[in-house]
């Protein structure tokens, strides 16, 4: 496993060819979630992973929205000074889940666009995939919507915004292609509206599902909805 991929769980995956939305089976993501390593003497690499997939699991937890190196370093019943000499601060371990997110989510995007060629299907299962990985990662939901990273360097809440506006830059693609599709005089204006209505629906989602101590799911009556959005 590479050092990026850290899921706490399942990861949600790209949509197979013929399927109507997102599933839960492509080996994408479910190939960079393995089990925390048992080794007594992880070999070179294997306690940064252990190290993150510890961090992700802590934050699917009541009331995590703040983690302290020595709560984190007592989980893996190491000293906070191990921890250290695989991560220079807390900050960054909190990138090393972002750049999971960020490795994760956009392969898969990438993998969509090249599968389908309606714009509006694209947008669609764009949006289902960011819902589904949210739901079977909770604790990168955290991380997502900015509440585990409310105390840490404000780098990585920006860091985090620019993620949603390339995704929402992707909707706005994919939803200008469709625009053109339909013979639309303002296919821009359209885009752009829609793109915007769609990612603030991805976010407020998440911040539910966040808030909701992961009960309310991301993915509720999507069915139905999208296709309200962006008619």
């Amino acid at each position: 496993m590479s050092e990026q991929s850290v899921p706490s769980g399942d990861a949600s995956v790209a949509p197979e060819q013929d399927a109507p939305l997102v599933t839960t089976s492509d080996p994408v993501l479910e190939e960079a979630t393995v089990a925390t390593p048992t080794r007594k003497r992880p070999r070179p690499g294997e306690r940064r992973v252990q190290i993150l997939q510890t961090l992700a699991a802590m934050l699917e937890q009541p009331g995590a929205e703040r983690i302290t190196t020595a709560a984190l370093a007592a989980r893996l019943e190491v000293s906070e000074a191990a921890l250290y000499r695989h991560f220079a601060s807390k900050a960054q371990m909190f990138e090393g889940l972002i750049e999971f997110i960020e490795s994760s989510v956009f392969t898969l995007v990438n993998q969509i666009a090249e599968r389908e060629t309606g714009g509006t299907v694209q947008a669609h299962k764009i949006a289902v995939m960011l819902l589904q990985f949210g739901e079977k990662n909770p604790g990168m939901v955290r991380v997502m919507v900015g509440d585990a990273l409310v105390f840490e360097n404000e780098r990585l809440i920006t860091r985090m915004n620019q993620f949603f506006d390339r995704v929402e830059s992707q909707l706005r693609q994919s939803l200008r292609n469709a625009a053109d599709a339909n013979g639309s005089i303002t296919p821009t204006v359209d885009a752009n509206a829609l793109a915007s209505g769609l990612t603030a629906l991805i976010v407020g989602r998440l911040q539910r599902y966040a808030r909701s101590g992961f009960k309310r799911s991301p993915t509720e009556h999507l069915d139905t909805l999208l296709p309200r959005l962006t008619e």
